[in-house]
């Protein structure tokens, strides 16, 4: 109570009672990987730096389209919208300046129109010389030039319609993206790059990535390891996928000690996605492959906002591809077909039977076989993760009051009320929260250190449904009973 003198009245505002707990985001893709950059770039086209894009309108806008050759970002991030909005958050690493290569004298022919198109878009270091290399043209006097494309436009009399000329230039390559680029680090002026930029998120936007991909890249065994243990630290699952040209074989023998590609993990951060899938390119009017897990992000990202963070993503129809890499026999009451196989060792596979269409099939991540608790279903460990963060962030509001029993009371019924939340929403069965004094010595309660329980069990999907079945002879006994 204040010490100072009054004569009047007053009003002393008491907290008591508990808080409201926030559910925190869990519907954010965090995607690693190259995307063009030319000399034009706007200021969010930076270079290992966190980009929130919001919707497939903003995602062309900053990182080009899917038709940008070679690059991974567009097409993961035409993928992850095609079932519907999402939250992205995207990090690029490729840097112009350092990803590029060199082409020397390379010979062009000005056409009718009186421009030629070099072999490589993205140019810079441009020079421009005639045939025989004795004459450098001097740009936006002898020509022009759209870096972005590589196009040269000749001007004046001189670089006319079916001139002959030699070209040395520079050009971004993104096949010289190393998996060193793609795990980044923290650099001297501590700036983190790479996958390690994902860590920012919260900071920047309030938010984690939940769900990590870097497709092509995550095919890496050092990529792969270290999208799983960046996944631990912020609490969500990395998406993995096999090398193109993996058979059902060798993506099962790749669990085993014995296997040659990433999948020998045990991490319940990890979903194991085999094969590709095959997308329709209307540029070429033919289907290229593409990974499985930048579809899969989008469809995880799809059913949580649609549903709910706590529901499965297997047995959801993928939007957006017209075929797979390889036929896979699926039948849903065959335990030997191959979906089947692949799911019993931890794969999550894409199930295609007649009048299905395409469709994800399996619930489990690679903690699966080697842990049977519930955990291994990641829809259960997402579960999990939301509600852990969820309370903890929560807390931020008393941290540092008095620790009586007014605040352990508000404490307690803060959680109460959100678990309560939470199971009329569907996303648990049940659960509570408790102040156990055993949990709570005086030494540990002098220290400012004040421990709670609770606990909670979500549903599990229905992977498997049995019926159990009778021939009962006692129906014959009404043979003729209508007459």
């Amino acid at each position: 109570m204040p010490a100072n003198f009054l004569h009047g009245v007053e009003t002393i505002n008491i907290e008591q009672g508990g808080k409201p707990i926030r559910v925190v985001k869990s519907a954010v893709i965090g995607i690693v990987g190259t995307a063009p950059i030319f000399q034009a770039a706007t200021a969010d086209q930076t270079i290992n730096k966190p980009v929130l894009i919001l919707n497939d309108v903003a995602a062309a806008k900053y990182f080009g389209s899917e038709k940008s050759a070679g690059y991974t970002i567009p097409k993961a991030l035409k993928a992850a919208f095609k079932k519907g909005a999402a939250t992205v958050v995207v990090v690029n690493v490729f840097d112009p300046a350092t990803h590029k290569s060199s082409v020397a004298a390379e010979a062009k022919t000005l056409g009718a129109d009186k421009t030629a198109t070099l072999e490589h878009p993205g140019v810079a270091n441009v020079v421009v010389k005639n045939q025989a290399g004795t004459t450098t043209y001097v740009k936006d006097t002898d020509y022009t030039l759209d870096a972005a494309t590589g196009v040269i436009t000749g001007m004046g009399a001189t670089l006319i319609a079916g001139a002959q000329i030699k070209v040395d230039y520079d050009y971004a390559d993104p096949t010289k993206v190393l998996a060193a680029d793609i795990i980044g680090t923290v650099d001297g002026a501590g700036n983190r790059t790479g996958m390690q930029a994902l860590l920012d998120c919260y900071s920047l936007f309030g938010f984690k990535a939940k769900i990590i991909i870097a497709p092509s890249y995550s095919t890496q065994n050092s990529v792969a390891t270290e999208l799983v243990a960046l996944a631990g630290k912020v609490k969500g699952v990395a998406y993995l996928d096999a090398p193109v040209g993996t058979t059902v074989q060798q993506a099962i023998t790749g669990r085993g000690p014995s296997g040659t590609i990433n999948f020998q993990t045990s991490s319940r951060r990890a979903m194991l996605c085999f094969p590709a899938v095959k997308v329709y390119d209307a540029a070429t009017a033919s289907t290229e492959l593409q990974p499985f897990s930048q579809f899969l992000a989008g469809i995880r990202a799809w059913r949580d906002n649609e549903n709910g963070y706590w529901w499965s993503s297997s047995n959801t129809e993928i939007a957006g591809i017209v075929g797979i890499e390889r036929p896979l026999t699926a039948e849903i009451n065959d335990p030997s077909s191959e979906v089947n196989a692949l799911n019993e060792v931890g794969i999550t596979t894409v199930f295609n039977s007649f009048g299905t269409g395409f469709r994800v099939w399996g619930n489990r991540t690679a903690a699966w076989p080697a842990e049977t608790g519930a955990e291994v279903f990641e829809c259960v460990q997402r579960t999990g993760d939301v509600i852990g963060d969820s309370i903890e962030y929560s807390m931020l509001q008393h941290i540092d009051k008095p620790l009586n029993g007014a605040l352990i009371d508000a404490i307690v019924e803060s959680v109460r009320g959100f678990l309560r939340k939470l199971i009329g929403d569907g996303a648990i069965l049940d659960g509570t929260c408790w102040y156990d004094p055993a949990d709570n010595p005086s030494t540990e309660l002098a220290l400012g250190h004040v421990t709670f329980r609770y606990d909670y069990m979500p549903p599990t999907p229905a992977e498997r449904i049995t019926f159990k079945r009778t021939l009962n002879l006692d129906y014959l006994k009404n043979l003729g009973g209508s007459q």
